[in-house]
C-alpha cells in the first residue's frame, strides 16, 4: 500500500509540475486561475485532471475542443511517480526521502523550461534555495548532520559551473543557480559527480547533435536537464558508483 500511495502521490505533484511548466515562463500565477485547455480556455473537470489516466480516456484530446495534447503532460506524471517510487525504495520513509523527492520535482520543472525556453526563471532556484537551506536545518535538529558539508556543496556548485560560464561562455547564469541549489540538497561529493555526470552527457548529446546537425554549432543546448539527470543519478547511486571508484584506484 504505502508504495501504491507514493506513486500516486507522485503523480499527483506531476500533475501540478505540468501547471507550473507551462504557467511559470509566462509569468502566469500557478495557483489561479484553475487548470484549463490552452486552446479553448474551458476550465478542466475534476475528470479531465486524472494523472495519466484522463490522458488515456480522452484519447490525448480536449474534451471540449478536440485540440490535441501534448504527450508532455502524462510523461512528466509517469516521470515524477517513478522517481517518487525509486527514492522511496532508496531510503525508505526517513526526511532524505521527502528532501529528494522535493529537488526531483523542482528540477523536472526547471529542466523542461529550460528545454522550451533556454532560461532559467529565478523564482524557481530561489525556491529550491530556501527549501534546501530548510532541509539543512531540519536535518542538523534530527540528526545532528554535518551541515558545513552541505553548504559548502552549494558554494562548490556555484563555483564550478560559475567558472565554467566565465572561460566558455557556452552556459547561461541560471546553469550556476541550478548547481548551487543541487550541491546544497547533495553536498560536496554528489554535487562533486553530479556535475561531472552532467558535463559528460552534455559533452555526449552535444556532439551527437552537431554531427547529425540537428543545431547549428553556435546554438545553444540547454545544460538544466543534464544538471538534472546527473544529480538523480548522485542522489540515488552516488554512494555506490564512489565505492566502485575508490575500489577500482585502490
Amino acid at each position: 500500500m504505502d508504495y501504491i500511495f507514493i506513486c500516486i502521490l507522485g503523480l499527483v505533484i506531476g500533475s501540478f509540475l505540468n501547471v507550473c511548466i507551462y504557467r511559470i515562463p509566462i509569468e502566469k500565477s500557478i495557483a489561479f486561475p484553475p487548470s484549463h485547455c490552452t486552446t479553448c480556455k474551458h476550465n478542466l473537470n475534476p475528470l479531465d485532471l486524472v494523472p495519466v489516466f484522463s490522458y488515456i480516456f480522452l484519447r490525448g484530446k480536449c474534451r471540449y475542443c478536440g485540440e490535441k495534447i501534448s504527450i508532455r503532460y502524462p510523461l512528466i506524471e509517469i516521470l515524477n511517480g517513478l522517481m517518487y517510487l525509486i527514492a522511496y525504495l532508496k531510503f525508505g520513509l526517513d526526511v532524505i526521502t521527502i528532501k529528494y523527492c522535493i529537488l526531483v520535482s523542482l528540477l523536472i520543472v526547471i529542466s523542461a523550461i529550460d528545454f522550451d525556453t533556454q532560461f532559467i526563471f529565478t523564482s524557481t532556484t530561489i525556491f529550491g534555495g530556501i527549501v534546501g537551506i530548510l532541509f539543512i536545518v531540519l536535518q542538523y535538529v534530527l540528526y545532528k548532520n554535518n551541515v558545513l558539508d552541505l553548504i559548502l556543496g552549494g558554494i562548490l556548485g556555484a563555483i564550478i559551473i560559475g567558472l565554467i560560464v566565465f572561460l566558455t561562455k557556452g552556459m547561461g547564469e541560471g546553469d550556476i543557480e541550478i548547481a548551487a541549489v543541487c550541491g546544497v540538497f547533495l553536498g560536496v561529493k554528489g554535487i562533486l559527480l553530479g556535475l561531472f555526470l552532467a558535463i559528460v552527457l552534455g559533452g555526449i548529446i552535444g556532439i551527437i547533435v552537431l554531427v547529425l546537425k540537428l543545431k547549428k554549432a553556435k546554438e545553444k543546448i540547454a545544460f538544466g536537464p543534464f544538471i538534472a539527470i546527473g544529480s538523480f543519478v548522485s542522489m540515488l547511486y552516488g554512494a555506490e558508483i564512489l565505492k566502485i571508484y575508490w575500489n577500482l584506484l585502490m
